[in-house]
């Protein structure tokens, strides 16, 4: 990293962060092309949980190659200043890598639903919809390493 005294290599502040995010960007190897999208999520012991159909892009590209790269942010915000160049942003983020698995199973889609809905403030929720259940997987990302970072104006 390039700016060392902007690194984040506390274990317990990188799980704060993912704990307490809403959304994650994994990005995928579409061919040479990569390929990123958007989830919500929940994080439990080493592992971001995703809820997906059970078809399309993103299932075709994983069920190629399962490895993976991350994106988290945690209170991102722009601080404006006089001029142009006194302009900055707060944040903090991790970026990561991984290997994801395609759950189907009826035990992994709730123990998966229910650690999504602790991250979103909802862990009373546990009863989902067996309807919805039978048309969705979960995406179970294990983490293999990560890296954090923070401006330098956090604190």
């Amino acid at each position: 990293m390039r700016k060392a005294r902007q690194e984040i290599k506390d274990e317990k502040a990188l799980e704060e962060i993912l704990r307490g995010a809403t959304i994650c960007r994994m990005a995928m190897m579409d061919g040479d092309l990569p390929y990123i999208i958007p989830f919500n999520y929940g994080y439990r012991d080493g592992c971001l949980f995703i809820h997906s159909a059970p078809e399309g892009k993103k299932i075709d590209l994983l069920m190629k190659k399962s490895h993976v790269c991350f994106e988290v942010e945690d209170s991102m915000e722009i601080t404006k200043g006089d001029q142009a160049c006194d302009w900055t942003t707060r944040y903090r983020s991790v970026v990561g890598y991984g290997n994801v698995e395609i759950l189907s199973d009826e035990a992994s889609k709730q123990l998966g639903l229910e650690v999504i809905m602790a991250q979103h403030g909802a862990p009373q929720l546990i009863e989902f919809n067996p309807k919805n259940m039978k048309r969705m997987v979960i995406l179970k990302l294990t983490i293999s390493s990560m890296t954090g970072k923070q401006s330098s104006n956090w604190n």
